[in-house]
């Protein structure tokens, strides 16, 4: 199972967070059909553009609570000093990807950004 994990400024578009999505699947080398589902924080999940992502991928987009995102914050391979102080988090898309495919799970690579707005990680759950 593969999970992206999403982070994202307010206001994020759509169409820019399929392109970081499709953008992180062509680095890993995976195909979108390989996509299992997306996760952001609790925070984020309301997020207009994310959720309409999520719709038009035909993929559930799952909260993580603030505490699993805690406890997957020591695997996270970037760090952004203003995700940081805002969330915390080394990195939320990459604490999210990690919590959400669960205990094991293993990043593909760090996280990318397009469009400044939003990132990207993904991470597979582990035999």
């Amino acid at each position: 199972m593969m999970v992206a994990g999403l982070g994202c400024r307010r206001g994020a578009r759509a169409e820019d967070v399929t392109a970081t999505i499709a953008h992180a699947l062509e680095r890993a080398g995976r195909r979108p059909e390989a996509l299992s589902r997306l996760a952001t924080s609790a925070a984020k999940a309301n997020e207009p553009g994310l959720r309409a992502a999520a719709a038009a991928l035909g993929l559930v987009l799952e909260a993580v609570p603030q505490e699993d995102l805690l406890a997957a914050a020591p695997g996270c391979l970037s760090y952004s000093a203003r995700v940081m102080a805002e969330t915390g988090l080394p990195s939320l898309a990459e604490a999210a990807a990690l919590a959400a495919a669960g205990p094991g799970a293993r990043l593909f690579g760090p996280r990318v950004a397009l469009a400044r707005a939003v990132t990207c990680a993904l991470a597979e759950a582990q035999p």
